[in-house]
């Protein structure tokens, strides 16, 4: 039975939004949102929050570029439907393996060109995917945690002509860019079971973490009789003996390898799960997740249930604006495609919580880790328990990972910062001991060197490559990549162990962790001048000079081997120091020329750099750029941080396909968004948040507990732009400070109860936000 499909959008079709129960969220995703515009976003089925199955379609352009999460829109050639994607990553692809391809007539040649283009546009919901295909077959896709739900419909298809499914152990995700992140298969095997069904195992490598060889196992099962099948390797096949009530096994070493796999029905399902373990484990998982007999309109139900009931649920607001509501819950959805939850299939002997496809902390621990913390607290505490846990087994804590093994680090050792912004808010169910432990060997042991190609100086696996200056210097040396990007992190990681060590009562390492927290300033080049300003981050010598003078607007590459990682000097100026806020300001010459030298940030046409950002030298698609807009908080001009932070949220966001500005680094976009509709940003490593201004006139989130917080406003209006704070209250306080704690909104729940007008108030009078590291 064919589903009907929806568009791309959902706004296009709102007679059959409104037909879906007041309580169905997924109403309001629109799961092509950000998958152009370089988002990277993965529209396939994710069957519910965390899965290991993200089934989708396999699309190659022309000419051919990288489909990071496999996706592509048209006029792209489908290759396959494949199990395992990722979404909102960068570098290089990863996964798109375990596939299926709809072909009609006599596959001859197996391993040929088998793709096809897509008759009309894609269709998808929560929890449901279509494709129609150039030779009329329909496909149709649903899954679970573990297995995936394929069904071919070829109704379109004459009755004369045969109706085939090809499976290829060989097929993966390629990278087009030339740099040697591309994926490889190395071998695998498949075995025809003599009841039609196969299972198999394969073997990958590559991807953007450059990771050796990991295997995936699979197991797939089909509804329908099978008149006939036979095995393939490269261009020869072979008739299977299965029909004959044997197996049939091919395996191969290298190059395509496979079944195809013919029948006389004109719908064709098939269920299939995969496993790091073992194709009997793989085999399990579609027995006990999906039946013979079930239902694909049952698994779709099923999936949106999970995803309202853990996940989309947790937020409600009052709105009439259905573009803000997609918006609103197709960030909370896109936030929780990735890490994949892997427990129970650990590389390594565990009884505890284990999580894979991290992409990567450097994006994320700025503000997506600490909106897990309210939006999923369970998966929150178990992927920390899981760093904790690779750290004893393995002996480091990733700061990205993917397919059991670590990589890449960017930056500093930013799982430091995501366990200590957790052990300031009092997060219980982890062993602090250990994670101190883990933390500490970031901050004390030099990881090994893996030689990589893109930065050879040192480690881009695990640790802190460039430990050896910082623990000499107190600042990394240009003879090291990324040097001043590394100093600013590794500064901020530091932060976090002195957080930690403080309230384990380790006093010895709070201070010296604390004082190697303010190394940052080493960077400070007073006499570096850029559009008349003055005061910049430049890199520092051995002999201990600063590299002056610098351009702050040229980063050179701003790549792996730069002194500046992604974004310019500038940016990084602003992005160091956030535990350090108030000898900022002192370095900057004052509240009033810091704020002043702040909104040049968001100047149009200040560089040549951000083009796609009007020029502005912010650049709202990166994520050293994410706290910016709020730091005028710590001047005492609220009112700034309010109006700049929603002009980025208003003008590079929106609802549609391209609606988010630019990659999503695995939610790290979205959960940027979400906080700016909350009226609140979060201080990572610190118990803090800064206060902006609410999209919603009431808007709920459900906490621990049964406890909730709930945020009104009074007076606004987003689309005339009248969203200035006038007076706000706090648990029925009257507020006077730009910045709440953990304790004032979250611990226990609480109240927000905003006043918004059409220009700016000085409110804010009380404190300024807390500088612990000044």
């Amino acid at each position: 039975m064919r589903l009907p499909g929806l568009s791309a959008t959902l706004a296009a079709f709102p007679a059959l939004a409104l037909a879906a129960p007041r309580d169905d969220y997924t109403q309001y995703v629109s799961l092509f949102r950000g998958t152009t515009n370089g988002g990277n976003m993965f529209p396939g089925v994710t069957p519910e929050p965390f899965s290991v199955i993200k089934i989708g379609p396999d699309v190659q352009a022309s000419p051919p570029t990288d489909a990071y999460s496999g996706y592509l829109p048209p006029p792209g050639r489908v290759l396959g439907f494949s199990m395992m994607h990722e979404s909102g990553t960068g570098g290089a692809p990863k996964y798109g393996v375990v596939s299926q391809m709809p072909v009609t007539g006599d596959v001859t040649y197996p391993a040929a060109d088998l793709s096809q283009a897509r008759k009309l546009n894609d269709t998808a919901t929560v929890g449901y995917y279509q494709s129609t295909l150039e030779n009329g077959v329909a496909v149709s896709l649903s899954g679970t945690a573990h297995a995936g739900m394929l069904q071919h419909d070829f109704t379109e298809v004459a009755s004369d002509v045969a109706k085939n499914v090809v499976v290829d152990i060989g097929h993966f995700l390629s990278s087009y860019r030339g740099r040697g992140w591309g994926q490889g298969f190395a071998g695998g095997n498949l075995t025809v079971r003599a009841d039609g069904g196969y299972q198999g195992s394969g073997i990958y490598n590559g991807g953007w973490n450059i990771a050796p060889n990991w295997t995936i196992h699979f197991c797939g099962t089909w509804d329908q009789p099978v008149t006939r099948s036979k095995l393939f390797k490269g261009n020869e096949t072979t008739h299977s003996a299965a029909s004959n009530g044997t197996a049939s096994t091919i395996s191969t070493a290298s190059g395509n390898a496979g079944a195809v796999f013919t029948f006389d029905a004109t719908t064709v399902t098939s269920r299939i799960g995969v496993s790091f373990v073992s194709p009997e484990k793989a085999c399990r998982y579609v027995d006990d997740e999906i039946p013979p007999g079930t239902a694909l309109d049952n698994v779709v139900a099923q999936s949106r249930k999970k995803w309202n009931d853990k996940v989309l649920s947790k937020i409600r607001v009052e709105s009439n604006s259905r573009d803000d509501l997609v918006q609103l819950y197709s960030n909370l959805y896109g936030m929780h495609l990735i890490p994949s939850n892997r427990t129970g299939e650990q590389p390594f002997t565990s009884t505890e919580p284990y999580y894979d496809d991290i992409f990567t902390y450097w994006d994320l621990f700025r503000c997506s880790t600490a909106l897990m913390h309210i939006i999923s607290p369970v998966a929150y505490v178990e992927q920390l328990r899981s760093l904790v846990e690779i750290w004893r087994k393995e002996g480091w804590m990733p700061d990205a990972r993917s397919s059991n093994w670590s990589g890449e680090i960017q930056g500093g050792t930013n799982a430091d910062n995501v366990l200590a912004d957790a052990y300031v808010k009092g997060v219980q169910g982890v062993n602090w001991e250990d994670a101190y432990m883990a933390m500490r060997k970031d901050a004390e042991t030099t990881p090994p060197n893996n030689r990589d190609p893109r930065a050879p100086d040192s480690s881009t696996t695990v640790g802190r490559g460039a430990l050896p200056d910082w623990l000499k210097f107190g600042y990394i040396t240009p003879k090291f990549s990324r040097a001043v990007s590394r100093g600013i992190e590794y500064a901020a990681n530091d932060f976090g162990l002195a957080q930690v060590a403080k309230g384990l009562h380790c006093k010895a390492d709070y201070k010296r962790y604390l004082k190697r927290s303010r190394n940052w300033r080493n960077y400070w080049s007073s006499k570096q001048t850029s559009l008349n300003y003055t005061g910049f981050l430049s890199p520092r010598l051995t002999n201990g000079s600063l590299k002056y003078p610098y351009d702050p607007l040229a980063c050179g590459g701003c790549y792996w081997t730069d002194p500046y990682y992604e974004v310019t000097p500038w940016e990084y100026t602003f992005a160091a120091g956030h535990h350090d806020m108030a000898h900022v300001l002192s370095l900057s010459g004052g509240k009033d020329a810091f704020v002043a030298k702040l909104e040049q940030m968001f100047v149009p046409g200040a560089t040549k750099q951000n083009s796609q950002f009007n020029g502005t030298i912010i650049n709202p698609g990166n994520e050293p750029s994410f706290t910016t807009p709020y730091l005028f908080n710590y001047a005492g001009r609220q009112d700034l941080s309010v109006k700049y932070s929603r002009y980025i949220a208003r003008t590079y966001y929106n609802s549609g396909i391209g609606g988010i500005p630019g990659n999503s680094d695995a939610g790290a976009m979205q959960t940027w968004q979400l906080w700016n509709m909350m009226g609140l940003y979060p201080m990572t490593g610190q118990n803090v948040f800064l206060i902006g201004s609410p999209w919603f006139s009431s808007m709920s989130l459900d906490l621990e507990g049964g406890k909730s917080l709930t945020i009104k406003s009074a007076g606004g209006d987003l689309t005339k732009g009248v969203f200035y704070v006038q007076s706000l209250k706090v648990n029925g306080k009257k507020w006077k400070q730009s910045w709440a704690t953990w304790d004032d909104l979250f611990a226990n729940g609480g109240t927000m109860e905003f006043k918004l007008g059409p220009k700016a108030v000085n409110w804010a009078t009380g404190k300024l936000p807390p500088s612990p590291a000044s």
